[in-house]
């Protein structure tokens, strides 16, 4: 099926490198506090300083840093998979830091007073990356990894780990309970600027990384035998992409929660605009999944202000019915 907007790379690269200033500074200026740019320059340690250097400044960087990470590794384990509908969650990422995040909240309450705010995010990222490389392990098979029997082996830890934070939830009394539920629908808005310098060490390493196997993605959509016989390391190239792709939504969830859908729609609406070329679509798709979470950061303070959305919960209403209207339109172009 041939898209009807020819967009080239370049031409889609500049349109979202003009809207995301924009969508940028409508994040800063929306929320419960009404602020005006002539607001930051009054005196020094007003209301509305406080607030646009401690909160709102840090959430735009961590949703613009947390939508790049999640999009630019869905396009990479679309493309490890040779699946379009595929997602990052599927090698159990997100279920083994949910899990191991929910677990210190139900559990962990001396090493929480132990370790102050840091407790959640380190659990959750330690879990995601022990899920990880239990699924790496499992996937080995005759000295390289089966990527069949790796996602095989995600699928069935999303299982386990679904039914494990179930059972956390029925033993945790009421205040646990509702720090569970909020923290597993997402959000960024109760971060500050430790978490940003975290998220931007990471996130600088992992886009930078998986862009430069943009050629090598493409070899592999050929098939694992004929990217071997093209010279690519197949084995060592899965093991990277893992990695690079584990460290990134284990650093997303570990600071935000689960945020879902964005690493699933971006990379497939990039793909429909401009081709699967994976040089120009994991760059495009970590540009278009910052501008998209901050756009939907905005709607969550939007919809039902004074109060917010959890941003998962934005992520989930909009892209789920978007992404089925693009699988009809898919349906619709072959017919």
């Amino acid at each position: 099926m041939k898209m009807s907007v020819g967009l080239t790379p370049r031409t889609l690269w500049w349109l979202l490198l003009g809207c995301t200033p924009i969508v940028a500074m409508l994040a800063l200026l929306t929320g419960e506090l009404s602020m005006h740019w002539a607001d930051l320059v009054s005196a020094e340690g007003s209301m509305a300083q406080q607030v646009f250097w401690q909160l709102r400044l840090p959430r735009l960087l961590l949703t613009l840093l947390a939508g790049a990470l999640l999009a630019v590794t869905g396009a990479a384990v679309q493309a490890m998979f040779r699946n379009p509908l595929a997602d990052p969650s599927l090698i159990g990422v997100s279920a083994g830091a949910g899990l191991a995040a929910v677990s210190m909240l139900v559990f962990g309450g001396s090493v929480v007073a132990w370790l102050g705010p840091v407790a959640l995010p380190l659990s959750a990222f330690v879990g995601g990356m022990l899920v990880t490389a239990l699924v790496a392990r499992l996937g080995r098979e005759a000295g390289h990894i089966s990527v069949t029997t790796m996602l095989l082996a995600g699928i069935a830890i999303n299982a386990i780990a679904a039914s494990g934070i179930s059972a956390l939830k029925y033993f945790s009394d009421l205040f646990t309970l509702r720090q569970v539920v909020f923290w597993l629908m997402g959000g960024l808005q109760h971060q500050g600027w430790p978490a940003v310098w975290t998220l931007l060490l990471i996130a600088i390493p992992v886009i930078a990384g998986l862009s430069w196997q943009g050629k090598v993605l493409n070899l592999l959509l050929l098939g694992e035998k004929q990217a071997q016989a093209l010279g690519v390391s197949v084995t060592r190239c899965h093991r990277t992409l893992i990695v690079l792709c584990a460290l990134g939504v284990g650093a997303v969830v570990a600071v935000g929660g689960l945020i879902g859908f964005v690493g699933l729609l971006v990379p497939h609406l990039v793909r429909l605009l401009v081709g699967p070329d994976n040089r120009a679509l994991l760059p495009l798709s970590a540009l278009a999944g910052a501008l998209l979470l901050t756009l939907a950061d905005v709607l969550a303070r939007l919809v039902i202000a004074p109060a917010e959305l959890p941003l998962g919960v934005v992520t989930a209403l909009v892209g789920g019915p978007f992404f089925l209207m693009m699988i009809v339109y898919r349906r619709r172009g072959r017919g």
